[in-house]
């Protein structure tokens, strides 16, 4: 979940009873959000599943007619299919072979009717982070940490982004993308982030050291922004301003996590790659 957004624009460039609603709607979706993580379980897989089809509706709606009906029905019914498994408690291994062969049957589809595979790249948009974001908070303290580790680095770096690019300005980090976006606050977003997240070796429990957790953070906040950029490239792409209206005050689901996503599976792969696929968590935090 993003925080403030572009640091680029002026507090007086939105009128103030707006920016109300998106700091009211801001603290609402992010108590909720910290509280589900905390049960973890069942609540915890039921809001991504949530999370994944309103990805993949928002990336079906800005697309509009080029899907194909029956096309976007299919892939509604794959991702469906997959996200009841997961809400099931499905192994890792199990979920994404059984996400690889969604695609293939999908991209198949795609192929003999002319639909195009857009329709695959948004299943596998919405799928892919979901099903990491949900292995990494396994029932126990170790994903609990491990989720908070990672919106602590996500939502470090887009607040702190925001405000070191407001105060400092200067040259654009993607100006054909994000216009608002600066160098200044990509920076300082990354430093904060990393100090946030060497923060999590105070822990008792954390496996690694100090430049170990600082370096992965270093990848989360990098990655986080790349995600935000790639989403604003297929808004622009698609001629939207927000990905949908589902938010009060922050346009879509899309908007808000884009760099999470992005950091949630940078994340799995790199704990994955450390303490196996499912239970990725452990290789960070031990209990």
């Amino acid at each position: 979940m993003n925080g403030l957004g572009e640091e680029g624009k002026p507090a007086s460039g939105r009128p103030r009873s707006n920016l109300q609603l998106r700091i009211v709607s801001a603290i609402i979706l992010g108590l909720a959000v910290l509280l589900i993580t905390y049960f973890g379980g069942l609540p915890f897989r039921i809001m991504s599943a949530a999370m994944a089809g309103a990805i993949f509706y928002e990336w079906c709606a800005m697309r509009s007619e080029r899907g194909g009906g029956m096309h976007i029905a299919l892939g509604a019914a794959l991702l469906a299919a997959i996200m009841a498994l997961m809400i099931l408690g499905q192994p890792a291994s199990v979920l994404f072979l059984g996400l690889v062969g969604a695609l293939l049957i999908l991209a198949l589809h795609g192929w003999a009717t002319g639909s195009g595979f857009g329709i695959v790249a948004g299943l596998a948009y919405a799928a892919t982070p979901t099903l990491a974001l949900v292995h990494l908070r396994v029932d126990d303290t170790s994903g609990l940490l491990a989720i908070l580790f990672l919106f602590a680095v996500v939502w470090t770096t887009d607040i702190m982004a925001y405000f070191t690019g407001r105060t400092f300005g200067g040259a654009k980090l993607a100006p054909s993308i994000s216009p608002g976006k600066t160098w200044s606050g990509a920076v300082g977003g990354t430093v904060f982030a990393v100090l946030a997240g060497g923060a999590f070796t105070l822990h008792e429990n954390a496996v690694h050291s100090v430049e170990t957790i600082a370096l992965i953070a270093f990848i989360l906040a990098v990655v986080s922004q790349v995600g935000d950029l790639f989403e604003s490239a297929l808004k622009r792409k698609n001629g939207v301003k927000d990905s949908s209206n589902l938010i009060p005050g922050h346009g879509g689901v899309m908007d808000r996590v884009d760099g999470l996503l992005a950091a949630a599976l940078a994340l799995y792969v790199l704990a994955a790659f450390l303490g196996g696929t499912d239970h990725p968590a452990q290789a960070l935090f031990k209990f």
